[in-house]
């Protein structure tokens, strides 16, 4: 496993853990649900339902296939086998990448403009360096929009423990400005 999908990994366990409280639960994911859906306040109803439903089923996933003392947490040390697996969750990563870029795109116009990027990745917890970083490094339209399908496939490899110098490693530490 690479060091940067280690970086990503730990990174994104300290996101997931929404309320602080040092393990994820089901209130974790319902909270930056609930703050993403808040962010994409222009999106229809279905693309927030969407996202909800994105998030469910990721909650459901890490409960059943890590919560391995059946407590209803998932601890940092049972998260750390998100990344070891990540053929374990591949279709829940795919369902969460397509909601969120897709939340991302309420015109239906196939682009994400900077602006909803930047409110639904704060939304998700991430700094406003690192999100500006990684909207560059998709490599923006001249009029700074990146298309849907880049920032899914962005996501997708931002979980894959064997990618490296990907665009999603702007989220991970300071880059440079």
């Amino acid at each position: 496993m690479r060091t940067e999908a280690t970086q990503r990994i730990e990174l994104v366990f300290g996101l997931f853990d929404a309320n602080g409280n040092g393990v994820i639960d089901i209130g974790d994911f319902d909270l930056m649900s609930k703050r993403v859906v808040e962010a994409a306040f222009d999106a229809d109803e279905s693309a927030k339902d969407a996202i909800r439903a994105a998030f469910r089923r990721y909650w459901v996933t890490l409960e059943t296939e890590l919560d391995t003392n059946g407590d209803g947490v998932v601890t940092r040390e049972e998260f750390r086998g998100f990344v070891l697996s990540p053929e374990r969750f591949g279709p829940t990563i795919g369902q969460f990448a397509d909601a969120l870029a897709a939340l991302g795109d309420p015109d239906g116009d196939g682009l994400v403009e900077r602006p909803l990027f930047t409110a639904l990745m704060t939304a998700i917890g991430f700094g406003r360096t690192n999100i500006d970083a990684l909207f560059d490094a998709f490599e923006p339209t001249a009029d700074d929009r990146v298309p849907v399908a880049t920032w899914a496939e962005g996501i997708r490899d931002y979980y894959a423990p064997d990618k490296a110098g990907i665009p999603g490693d702007h989220l991970v530490g300071n880059p440079a400005t």
